[in-house]
């Protein structure tokens, strides 16, 4: 048996497949889950890689072996699960590996209503019964019922967001040979578009596991080139894309510029605090100082917490956060069960939009405030080594430890400096108000990084 049970992550199973993870691995964990969490239902979805039908199979049979009831959702999103685990208040599981390459797969769980299971709420006691072993099961195996939840999934959505008014608007949604196709039809379903006067240009909506026109991760901006062309040859207002499982959602505005994260953060949250005034907002420690800004300029708080879907789960109920958000576009809604969703994110966008009179681009410019360099991966020996050297470099300046280090200047320039949970690299970014400010400070600490490979000690790369 493995022992090392390195597909276990932060915030959820992910690996190659077979190599990393395979179907008795997953069968393991299957069991482990129910013996956990000491339930008599499992809900169970999955994605469209290649590998989901048998891994979900093996996940099932674990569930099963335990005495539980698998109640199986079929192909849908990860929303869709979300949604499921809170209207029935039952755990689910979601095979996927979200944006990863086709080659890769695992799981995504949640607790009943939706509640995060991840590292220190479930991922780590999960890797402790697997090494210990999964102890047998009732004597009466479990049961295996089929559930639809695509229309009631769809009326949620559009229960939470009215697009009762404003101008039409036409879309060009792109959900990269994912799920993100069955969600943005589930929702945006041929009445509300003709109720609403939205068209809906689709791209790549049918789910397909060999990703046969670009890779379903958004972050990546080559996989957004046929979405960008699309927006600026059908002169649409806005292009939508979403990630493999689809619980991220990114925008490009109507000139086929890509918007960040963190303006939508600052644009969506600074809305959401027109409805709940003085309420919390919650983002990860990576997002811009704009939406601190927007935020503080409604009256709202800021709370701020670690990348991944489990901690923002948890920040924002630690918080009652109406709203949250990661720079890697995930969106969190305190009326979805605490949950993101890809294509609620984009309803709130299309919502907010409509009632403008304006083009987005016009509309997003009071959110953009500062110039971020994007986030640089470094390969390094030792990560924790190299981030505590830079903060030793820069001892006298104020810092926070949410998420890696924090670490700020008088001037407003700050960055982030963090080891990364599955590669030998430490992630870096950079942000101030300038651009040539944000290029002198990520070149300084790039050659502080750089000199650290070569000599020990203190490096002499200031500036």
């Amino acid at each position: 048996m493995r022992r090392s049970f390195s597909y276990i992550k932060p915030y959820d199973v992910r690996g190659l497949v077979p190599d990393e993870l395979d179907e008795e691995d997953v069968r393991r964990i299957g069991a482990a889950f129910v013996h956990l969490l000491d339930t008599q239902k499992v809900l169970l979805g999955r994605d469209m890689r290649v590998s989901s039908p048998r891994l979900a199979d093996a996940f099932s049979a674990g569930v099963r072996e335990q005495g539980a009831e698998v109640v199986d959702l079929g192909l849908v999103s990860v929303d869709m699960v979300y949604y499921a685990s809170g209207a029935m208040a039952l755990p689910g599981a979601m095979i996927t590996a979200s944006h990863n390459p086709g080659e890769y797969n695992g799981i995504k769980f949640c607790r009943a209503l939706a509640a995060p299971f991840g590292a220190q709420s479930g991922l780590d006691t999960l890797r402790e019964t697997l090494l210990r072993g999964v102890p047998d099961g009732r004597q009466e195996p479990g049961t295996t019922s089929r559930l639809d939840v695509t229309t009631d999934f769809g009326d949620c959505v559009r229960r939470l967001v009215p697009l009762s008014a404003g101008r039409p608007l036409r879309v060009v949604m792109d959900a990269g040979n994912g799920v993100g196709g069955l969600a943005a039809t589930a929702v945006l379903d041929d009445r509300l578009r003709r109720d609403a006067g939205i068209t809906v240009d689709p791209l790549c909506f049918e789910p397909d596991g060999g990703f046969p026109n670009h890779p379903a991760n958004p972050l990546e901006l080559e996989n957004l080139t046929d979405l960008r062309q699309r927006v600026v040859e059908t002169g649409a207002d806005l292009g939508v894309a979403f990630d493999g499982d689809a619980d991220r959602c990114f925008v490009v505005d109507e000139r086929g510029e890509p918007v960040t994260a963190s303006t939508l953060m600052a644009w969506l949250g600074s809305l959401r605090l027109d409805k709940h005034p003085g309420a919390v907002v919650a983002v990860n420690a990576i997002a811009s100082r704009s939406v601190r800004d927007a935020v503080e300029e409604k009256g709202g708080s800021l709370v701020r917490g670690r990348a991944g879907h489990s901690f923002m789960k948890e920040l924002m109920s630690t918080h009652d956060a109406v709203f949250g958000g990661e720079h890697a576009g995930h969106y969190y809604f305190r009326e979805f069960w605490n949950a993101d969703s890809g294509i609620l994110a984009a309803l709130h966008v299309l919502a907010a939009l409509r009632a403008q009179d304006r083009p987005l681009s016009v509309v997003l410019e009071p959110f953009v405030r500062y110039h971020p360099s994007g986030e640089l991966s470094i390969k390094v020996q030792s990560g924790e080594q190299v981030v505590r050297r830079v903060r030793e470099h820069y001892h006298d300046r104020p810092c926070d430890w949410v998420d890696g280090l924090s670490l700020y200047f008088e001037d407003e320039s700050w960055f982030s400096l963090r080891v990364a949970n599955t590669e030998p690299v430490v992630r870096l970014n950079v942000e101030s108000r300038t651009e040539s400010r944000t290029r002198q400070l990520r070149d300084e600490i790039l050659c502080l990084i750089e000199h650290q490979h070569t000599r020990p000690g203190p490096s002499s790369c200031d500036n």
